[in-house]
This record gives structure tokens, C-alpha cells and sequence, in this order.
């Protein structure tokens, strides 16, 4: 008597339930992240008896601003856009090898290799680009701006953790590292990164006649990254381990993914 049938059908079903639990995940989320909050016009006015911004903050800039320090705001808003999109780019790109990766690889065995190396190209890319103001592009010495500039700081947190995440995924694609702790870097790093945002700072929220709808769409879209990367670090995880439903979450977190980089190239200010 053949039981394998049995068995497969009941995979499938395990699959497809998965699937389109994460499924109707990536979509809420999505739904979360465009469905901002209203801007009022009463979070304008300055009365500090209403105002949320801790006193230890600068001051919102007057929109009277000189054309030089305008400008300036204008370049450092650009350069922030452009490097929240291509690291949603890289992102998505490796959840895209990701999800490929066993087709491709039958052709392009190499290709195992693709999604660990968006990761050290997106470290990498932050960590040397992601604040023009520092050495070589600027006059600001990076020992200094570390020690006093929490947004910097906080970049340079987040290069690390991208290259070593990229740095153990290679080296598990190479078959070099196999021990078990290996497997749970991904979601430990995941986890803890995107609590992390939680606590970003972002200075060019802080300027301007509409400083506190400008943050708060900025902390709103913060929020949905760290939503996101939370549920990616609890599916890869879940993919490591032996569940019925472990082959819907091995689909699953690089689709999450996908969806973490799309919500990064519509970051807007």
C-alpha cells in the first residue's frame, strides 16, 4: 500500500496554508505602511504645552532660511531618500535571488552567493555613503560625528550588522560555516536591528513649518520597516526549525523581504 501520497498531499496543504498566512501578512503590511496617518493643521502651531518634541532637540528651522542652508536642506533630504531606496533595492533584489535561488542554481550554481552579497554591497554602501558630511566626501571627522551625532552613530550600527550578516550567509553558502548557532544569526540580527529603528533619529524631521507632519510620517514609515524586519526574523526562524508549516516559511521570509524593499523605495520626506 502506497502511503507517500498521503504524506505529499498533506505537505502541500502545510505549504499552501503557510504560504498564504505570510501571504495576507505582506498585504496588510503593505495596507499599513500607505495608509498614513491625516495630517492636522493643528500639529502646526507651537504651543509647548501641546508640543512632543523633547526639549533637548533642535528647533524646527524658519522657512525665512537662507537659499544656502535651504539648499542644503534640500541636498541632505535627497541623499536620505536615495539611500533609504537602494537599500530597499538590494534588499528586494536579494528576497528575489532568494526565492530563485533553486531554479537558478541549476544553470548558475554561483548564484547561492547573490543575496549574501546584496547584503555586504547594502553594508557597505552605508557604511562609506550614507553620511556625506564625513571623510573623504567631507570635512567632519568620523571619530568626532560618532561620538556626537546619534543619527550618524546609528548608520554605522546598522552597516555593521549588514555586513555580518552578509559575511556569515557567504561563508554558509561556501559550506565553511555549518555549525547550528549559524542559522539563527539571520533572525537574531533581524529581530535586532529592526527594534533598533525603533530608536532611529532623524534630524531632517526636525525643520521646517511642517516639522511635526514631516516626523511623524518619518516615524510612521520607520515603524512599518521595524513591523516588517520583525516578522521576517520570526519566519527565517521558524524556517529553521523542523514544523509542519516549515516549508511555507522558508517561501515565506524572502517574500517578507521583497516586501521590506518595496516599502524602502517609496520612502518619502
Amino acid at each position: 500500500m502506497d502511503v507517500t501520497h498521503p504524506l505529499r498531499e498533506r505537505e502541500r496543504t502545510w505549504f499552501w496554508l503557510g504560504a498564504g498566512g505570510v501571504l495576507s501578512l505582506a498585504i496588510i503590511l503593505l495596507l499599513f505602511a500607505f495608509l498614513r496617518p491625516h495630517e492636522t493643521p493643528q500639529a502646526e502651531h507651537h504651543d509647548h504645552e501641546h508640543m512632543s518634541m523633547p526639549m533637548s532637540m533642535p528647533m524646527p528651522m524658519a522657512d525665512d532660511a537662507t537659499p544656502a542652508v535651504q539648499a542644503k536642506l534640500l541636498t541632505d533630504k535627497k541623499e536620505s531618500e536615495f539611500n533609504h531606496h537602494l537599500a530597499g533595492f538590494f534588499v528586494a533584489l536579494a528576497g528575489v535571488f532568494i526565492l530563485l535561488q533553486s531554479v537558478l542554481a541549476k544553470r548558475w550554481p554561483a548564484v547561492k552567493y547573490a543575496w549574501p552579497a546584496c547584503f555586504l554591497l547594502s553594508g557597505i554602501f552605508v557604511l562609506i555613503w550614507s553620511d556625506t558630511e564625513l571623510w573623504p566626501f567631507g570635512h567632519r571627522a568620523w571619530l568626532e560625528a560618532l561620538q556626537n551625532n546619534p543619527e550618524v552613530l546609528q548608520h554605522k550600527v546598522f552597516a555593521v550588522l549588514l555586513l555580518g550578516l552578509g559575511a556569515i550567509e557567504w561563508q554558509r553558502a561556501r559550506g565553511v560555516l555549518k555549525a547550528a548557532w549559524s542559522g539563527w544569526v539571520f533572525p537574531a540580527l533581524a529581530i535586532g536591528g529592526s527594534v533598533l529603528l525603533l530608536f532611529h533619529q532623524h534630524e531632517a524631521g526636525m525643520h521646517g513649518s511642517h516639522h511635526t507632519d514631516l516626523m511623524a510620517r518619518i516615524q510612521y514609515q520607520h515603524l512599518s520597516y521595524t513591523l516588517t524586519g520583525i516578522c521576517i526574523g520570526l519566519v527565517k526562524g521558524l524556517a529553521e526549525t523542523k514544523t509542519p508549516l516549515r516549508a511555507g516559511f522558508q517561501k515565506g521570509w524572502p517574500l517578507l523581504m521583497i516586501v521590506l524593499g518595496i516599502l524602502l523605495m517609496f520612502y518619502v520626506e
